[in-house]
């Protein structure tokens, strides 16, 4: 008996044997959908680098101590379990503060969190107000899951994609979007104070909010430049705005020559920029000037699922003392303790013992280092010389999750994507879904359009989830589906920009999670 499959693949070879000619590509043959996929999208830690040993230890010596798994089982503090605020304060002292003359992180300054996602929630609801925050700034292309949080907190149709240039951000397009915001709201009603938030003490509202990755920048894998950042930080007092930067692949970062000599080794144990949140602390005036608030323009949402594993459900926001007391008396937060309580004593271990920071360097930075060497050797050999291309080539250091690529002229990601995925059983994220939503335009604003640009021309993969030869593999295929592509398309468009592929929310999405 044939089953339906070998039936299927029989069919195509027979397509093969009778209508290839030279000098076309080959037909594609049809995936095998009992094979599992290669995903090149899924932004996860690849189950062979989670510590689990690590994390039972800590467990362990965490509930074998009645006075640290009391303490860790009943509610705790508002900012969290105070141990676990002062191990994290040490930790990113030696990576983002080891200058001589670099003030250190202090636990005043942290308040832990459920996680980076879990925490955007927290600061929308403290620090802004629909009707009075003007707009919410995204960076795009931007991670899409962000964008459910925005709406939810009431800024569906406040959200503006700013695009990024080649160091990071474009700092002239954010200006004019905000001179516009600012001509927009004068004289409308809720734009004078606050509709929804009463005035409160513990917290202010602030009239715009930025949201970015500063570093490996989820999905280009961009990293912003100091200059950039410093000239942010100053537009964002000008216009009192609230820079929230998800700094979550900072300790992710290696050499980006796979040949280099093992002399900038030691220099990967620090962080190769100042963070926004350590810019807004150092800048002349910092948050005590005489004209601030001392809430701070900046704060760094940290979080311990791309070290550690998403389930531990862990983070930290970092910023001004009178900022985090805020974050801290969230009205969730207040009601049932500091999030993530007993796996917070699980962490100050991991910390303290230094458990984590050489699991960072002796498992994570290698790891994660071969796998991106490993990627992009496979796009130098099967997609470079078919028209893709990557931003800032010219970097020293790189790191993070993620590779993004600009397609060849003409090329659908989202027909790209599709075709993947039906021909080779490859699973990649087409651009279109980094998109902000908003009010699409043309790529000015004016006629209240979008300052942003379409990403139907890019794709992102990710080298964390899948081994080294499924990376290699996913690539090559991908170029083969991209050169059967071209060669249909006969020098002409190579699918339709904006075509239907693997994204979105019902096409791709899940895959994803």
């Amino acid at each position: 008996m044939f089953s339906l499959d070998s039936l299927r693949n029989a069919f195509a070879s027979n397509i093969v044997r009778t209508t290839t000619k030279p000098n076309l590509p080959p037909p594609p043959t049809i995936h095998d959908a009992a094979s599992p996929p290669i995903n090149l999208m899924r932004g996860w830690p690849n189950p062979s680098l989670l510590p689990a040993d690590l994390i039972r230890e800590a467990a362990n010596k965490a509930l074998s101590d009645t006075t640290i798994s009391t303490a860790g089982l009943l509610y705790g503090p508002d900012p969290g379990y105070e141990p676990c605020r002062e191990a994290i304060a040490t930790w990113l002292t030696d990576f983002y503060r080891s200058a001589n003359n670099a003030a250190p992180v202090t636990a005043s300054r942290l308040c832990i969190t459920g996680g980076a996602s879990q925490n955007l929630g927290n600061l929308l609801a403290v620090y802004t107000d629909p009707a009075y925050t003007r707009n919410i700034w995204i960076v795009a292309p931007a991670y899409m899951l962000a964008f459910r949080i925005f709406e939810d907190a009431g800024f569906e149709e406040k959200m503006k994609g700013i695009p990024e240039d080649d160091k990071g951000i474009d700092l002239a397009a954010l200006r004019r979007g905000l001179e516009k915001s600012e001509a927009e709201a004068r004289g409308r009603k809720g734009s004078e104070r606050p509709v929804y938030k009463p005035e409160r003490k513990r917290a202010k509202v602030y009239k715009h909010v930025l949201y970015c990755v500063p570093t490996f920048s989820n999905p280009s894998s961009r990293t912003m430049s100091l200059e950039h950042r410093t000239e942010l930080m100053r537009i964002a007092r000008e216009y009192d705005v609230l820079l929230i930067a998800d700094d979550v692949y900072d300790f992710l970062q290696w050499p980006a020559d796979a040949s280099a000599d093992g002399s900038l080794d030691a220099a990967m144990q620090t962080a190769h920029l100042p963070r926004l949140v350590d810019i807004d602390r150092d800048l002349a005036g910092c948050a005590d000037r005489p004209d601030a608030d001392g809430f701070g323009n900046a704060c760094s949402n940290g979080t311990f699922s791309k070290i550690v594993g998403p389930g531990v459900r862990v983070g930290w926001v970092e910023g001004t003392d009178k900022f985090t007391y805020g974050v801290s008396q969230t009205g969730t937060t207040a009601s049932g303790g500091a999030p993530s309580n007993l796996t917070s004593t699980y962490l100050t271990h991991l910390l303290t013992s230094g458990s984590l920071t050489s699991h960072i360097s002796s498992t994570l930075r290698p790891a994660y280092a071969s796998r991106s060497h490993a990627l992009h050797t496979a796009i130098h050999i099967h997609l470079l010389p078919l028209g893709f291309s990557f931003p800032q080539t010219d970097r020293q250091v790189f790191g993070g999750y993620f590779v993004w690529l600009s397609l060849p002229p003409g090329m659908s990601a989202g027909v790209l994507a599709r075709r993947c995925r039906e021909e080779a059983g490859v699973i990649v994220a087409e651009g279109g879904i980094f998109e902000v939503p908003e009010e699409k335009g043309d790529g000015e604003e004016e006629g209240g359009g979008s300052l942003q640009e379409g990403f139907d021309g890019f794709v992102r993969l990710c080298f964390a989830w899948e081994e080294e030869g499924r990376l290699e593999e996913g690539v090559r295929l991908v170029g083969e589906v991209a050169g059967r592509m071209i060669g249909e398309a006969g020098g002409g468009s190579v699918g339709l920009r904006g075509g239907s592929g693997g994204g979105g929310e019902g096409g791709g999405l899940e895959v994803y999670k």
